[in-house]
């Protein structure tokens, strides 16, 4: 297919839930998007709603490239699409930007950017927090780690989907700061979690009891989008309890590396095995809920 002119050209590697909607906002602004999917039928189906190419290898995609996007699962399958003969790295050109979306551990993150340096490459850490909705409104928030002139050549692009896009500090920070996020939401879901179960064995309206304390200092974001579903005992929609146990476990390894204490992390991340172990590691993250409901049958 002869490519267009257009903006820039960019390849975007990972097309989950959150990559998929990343794209397509890239290729909608008028940017030139080549993907590429480890499942080859979801590329496809991306191309045709959305326009752009695809490619069948991380290199392929990569070439020529101004920037390339990443949203993957883990280290693992970070290292797979940068590294190797097929792998990015192998096919950007000097001086492109890796943009990694992925939320992965600090320790992947400066291995690959040593070695996009060696490359003459750059690399922003770049993960991502507002879910698949945030995905889908253009509305994530975006936290960063990298040099500063790499960061600076890919924010225009990154604000593309973002309602906030900022750099933390040098390579690694990005992922940091998830971490953080991470740790936060865990105990926020939880203490949602305990706030419900109590309204509904008390024998209180929930949805009453909601509208007063998420106007007071209780509200979150969590008690605003999830409250609804919970009582309503729906669980499929967010981010899911097999990928948060993989970011808590990236928190709380560090955390061991560090020397932090996170004794309320660790609790609500076996909590969540106790979720899996109900079958729900697909469930969204705020089925801690039905756990709770689980135990007081």
């Amino acid at each position: 297919m002869k490519r267009e002119r257009t903006m820039t050209k960019l390849a975007f590697l990972g097309l989950g839930v959150m990559g998929y909607p990343m794209a397509g906002h890239l290729q909608a602004a008028g940017h030139d998007v080549c993907v590429y999917n480890r499942t080859g039928t979801k590329a496809e189906k991306w191309v045709a709603e959305h326009g752009g190419q695809m490619a069948a290898t991380p290199k392929e995609a990569a070439e020529e490239a101004d920037f390339v996007m990443a949203c993957v699962g883990n280290d693992d399958d970070l290292r797979e699409v940068c590294l190797g003969r097929d792998g990015a790295f192998a096919g950007m050109r000097d001086g492109a930007v890796f943009v990694d979306h992925t939320t992965v551990s600090a320790k992947v993150t400066e291995e690959l950017y040593a070695k996009a340096q060696e490359a003459g490459l750059n690399f922003v850490d770049a993960p991502i927090s507002g879910g698949q909705a945030g995905a889908e409104n253009g509305q994530l928030s975006i936290m960063c780690g990298g040099d500063q002139p790499a960061y600076d050549a890919a924010e225009p692009v990154m604000t593309i989907y973002a309602k906030l896009c900022r750099r933390i500090g040098e390579t690694g920070a990005g992922q940091m700061t998830k971490m953080c996020n991470q740790i936060a939401i865990a105990g926020l879901v939880q203490g949602l979690s305990e706030a419900l179960h109590f309204a509904e064995r008390a024998g209180l309206d929930g949805r009453a009891v909601v509208e007063v304390i998420s106007q007071g200092a209780a509200g979150s974001w969590q008690m605003a989008n999830r409250y609804e579903t919970m009582l309503d005992d729906e669980f499929d929609h967010g981010f899911a309890v097999d990928w948060m146990r993989k970011d808590l476990g990236i928190c709380l390894a560090t955390a061991n590396e560090t020397g932090a204490s996170l004794p309320v992390t660790a609790l609500v991340d076996q909590f969540y095995k106790d979720v899996q172990n109900m079958g729900g590691g697909r469930w969204d993250t705020s089925s801690l809920f039905r756990r709770l409901r689980k135990l007081s049958e």
